[in-house]
Formats: structure tokens, sequence, C-alpha cells
């Protein structure tokens, strides 16, 4: 079992996958919450191996945080695209086994 656990800040206007397709082990859990202040409005998108972001899940106004465990948690990499105008610090969790 492997857990990663990190924390990023992305510039507003920017994408970047911040969980890679895992090769060998299996995604089990993974978490992306928004550290900001509940009054703040940030906008984040987070797509499950859309790089174009046509399918993706939002991130936004009182709802920061993104969690998925058990069998439907995805196998691709995953995006996180900040659509703020200023940088957004994200923390993220995943489990794989």
């Amino acid at each position: 079992m492997v857990q990663t656990v990190k924390s990023e800040i992305l510039p507003g206007g920017y994408k970047k996958i911040i969980f890679e397709k895992p090769h060998v082990l299996r995604r089990i859990f993974m978490s992306i919450q928004v550290l900001a202040p509940p009054e703040a409005w940030c906008e984040s998108r987070v797509s499950f191996g859309d790089p174009m972001f046509y399918s993706y899940y939002t991130l936004a106004g009182y709802s920061k945080y993104f969690q998925i465990k058990g069998e439907g948690v995805s196998q691709g990499d995953v995006w996180v695209f900040n659509t703020a105008t200023g940088p957004v610090l994200y923390t993220m969790t995943e489990i794989l086994v």
C-alpha cells in the first residue's frame, strides 16, 4: 500500500496532472481540497483522464472538497484546472494498493 499526500499552488488559468495513472498498483482512494476561506470564491475543475476538460467535476463556492473511495475510483490521470484569476492552494491525497 502506498499513500501520497501533497500540496501545490496552481496559478490562475493553469491546469496540471495532480495524480498520474497508476501502472502497477490500483487507486482505491483519492481526495482533493482547495484551501481557501469559506467566503472566498474560487472555481476549479477536476477531470479524470480528460486534459481538454470536456467532462469535469467543479469545486466552487462552499464545495471545495472532493473525495472518492472504493471500486469507482478513476485509474487514469487526474487533472486540475484553476479557472480562478489568482493562485489557489490544493492539498491532495491518494492511496494505492
